[in-house]
């Protein structure tokens, strides 16, 4: 597992070539996921990325500069999943490059400060635009962070959970400072796009022309006794 700051798109063109490298020996299957955090600054994305992947976590607020890649290696019901999570940053300012980092992604997380009606309020607008530019295909979540702060809460749950039911998303409590929802988010997260990659597998097999998972870059690859071991290192090794 590991971390890149990065302010370069760039980036991304290095995601997509390591990408090619997942799989290996064993009777499994290997999925590989790209999800993006989007949401206003402050409202914790980094922190409930660095809790899930390094379990750690700081009191101080960490601004994010554009983009930061972190991986993640699971094993989920026998089945291998590397997962590439884009943290994005929430100023205004980089706001436009969203679309850099969200294309492609099988699943986006969208995160709220439970303490503040605005940034909720934000995350109806990434929604719009997500299904705008994505459709129904990608997997949407829709989370409330902080709930330490659950005596200082200016956005009703029932009013949360309505919306992400009423836009096709399901909604999520975290709190990074306590560690708690974190793990069940991305195991949700995580069934929900293997779902939806083999669904797109099974249409596949019935003749559709073109599968949502080659749309959106899904690696899924069969691992063979008899193929010849792979060669290089993927994204995810760490």
């Amino acid at each position: 597992m590991k971390m890149v700051q990065t302010g370069m798109p760039a980036e991304l063109k290095a995601f997509r070539m390591a990408a090619g490298g997942a799989g290996g020996g064993g009777g499994g299957r290997t999925y590989s996921f790209k999800v993006v955090l989007l949401g206003e600054g402050c409202v914790g994305k980094t922190s409930l990325v660095l809790r899930y992947c390094e379990n750690k976590f700081n009191d101080k607020h960490i601004t994010t500069l554009q983009a930061s890649f972190l991986t993640k290696k699971l094993n989920i019901g026998g089945k291998r999943v590397n997962l590439a999570i884009w943290d994005t940053a929430g100023q205004e300012r980089f706001h436009a490059l969203g679309p850099i980092y969200y294309r492609d992604s099988n699943g986006a997380i969208l995160v709220y400060d439970i303490t503040d009606e605005d940034s909720f309020q934000k995350v109806k607008n990434w929604v719009k635009e997500l299904r705008k530019m994505l459709g129904n295909e990608i997997s949407l979540c829709i989370v409330g962070n902080k709930t330490d702060l659950e005596k200082e809460r200016n956005v009703s749950v029932q009013e949360a959970e309505g919306y992400a039911e009423s836009v096709g998303a399901k909604h999520y409590h975290t709190s990074a400072k306590l560690n708690k929802g974190i793990e069940e988010l991305f195991l949700d997260l995580c069934k929900r796009m293997m779902e939806t990659a083999q669904a797109d597998e099974r249409a596949k097999g019935n003749g559709a022309s073109q599968s949502g998972a080659s749309r959106r870059g899904v690696q899924i690859v069969d691992d063979e006794p008899q193929a010849a071991p792979a060669t290089g290192g993927g994204c995810c090794s760490g």
